[in-house]
């Protein structure tokens, strides 16, 4: 496997584009076989992904695809410094940067806070959209999902420690987000993870983006969408509750719902729970 990614992150191809308001957004594409677009989501970096035992699983999906990535703005390979982060800005720039690539039609593959992306997409661009593949992802961030006082309070609390710690050179901070991310995983990926945090963006706009996060709502483009769609949710997800999985799979028309027996809202290649998401993927979309 490892050696597999290895070759093909020797022949990614990375590519630069300016969107309208001038920021300069890295794009990738690797891999051979059908298209397919990864939807824009924080914790990316196209050069670090292949080495990175936390992220290598997904990038790692060259193997059978013919995969496009991108850093969004402020992350990653991506301008770093931005003045907008907003959900219609992430949107504008998932638009502009496949139409950059030249890409007509094509597969989305929407990971986490990516499957609103992948879902509002696929709503506005039908024609362009053959199918849909969603994991842990939510139509709704947490500001909209009716959460009492002390749950709020929690989440609120999560922007601090963005803000205090995730730049630091103390990983304890961030060990709180990569618990929630895969509590299971083994301790190579749970230290890259801790440490690609930073290298992905920096405190400022990671705690933007999870801002923007909480307040997203895609519901009403969720039961728009037009093509073929399989939702995965990990049955223990410890970062975005199974209901929000399962709120998705029942709002897109059509929808195959598959539950993953994990509580890694990231799945490592070593989680069980992953050859079963592979498996299902490619037999939804050969």
């Amino acid at each position: 496997g490892r050696i597999g990614q290895r070759s093909i992150a020797v022949n990614q191809q990375i590519r630069f584009c300016m969107s309208l308001d001038g920021i300069r957004f890295a794009y990738a594409i690797s891999g051979k076989g059908d298209f397919l677009v990864r939807a824009p989501h924080c914790f990316t970096h196209l050069e670090q992904d292949w080495t990175n035992p936390a992220m290598c699983p997904w990038v790692g999906l060259s193997r059978h695809y013919t995969l496009l990535r991108f850093d969004q703005r402020g992350t990653g390979l991506s301008d770093r410094q931005v003045c907008e982060v907003s959900f219609d800005a992430w949107m504008r720039d998932f638009e502009h940067v496949v139409d950059a690539a030249g890409w007509e039609r094509f597969a989305i593959l929407g990971l986490s806070q990516g499957a609103a992306s992948a879902i509002t997409y696929a709503a506005r661009h039908p024609e362009r959209v053959t199918h849909l593949v969603l994991c842990g992802g939510f139509a709704r961030g947490w500001e909209r999902r009716g959460l009492g006082p002390l749950e709020l309070e929690r989440q609120r609390m999560a922007f601090k420690l963005i803000e205090y710690g995730w730049g630091s050179g103390d990983p304890s901070f961030r060990q709180v987000f990569t618990t929630q991310f895969m509590p299971d995983a083994d301790l190579a990926s749970i230290h890259a993870f801790n440490a690609a945090m930073p290298l992905c963006s920096a405190a400022a706009i990671a705690a933007k983006t999870a801002e923007t996060n909480s307040l997203i709502d895609v519901q009403h483009e969720a039961a728009r969408v037009k093509c073929p769609a399989l939702v995965f949710h990990a049955r223990e997800d410890q970062r975005v509750p199974f209901e929000e999985g399962r709120l998705i799979a029942g709002l897109v028309p059509g929808a195959r719902f598959v539950s993953l027996a994990t509580r890694n809202h990231l799945m490592i290649e070593s989680d069980p729970a992953w050859g079963d998401f592979v498996a299902e993927t490619l037999a939804f979309y050969p």
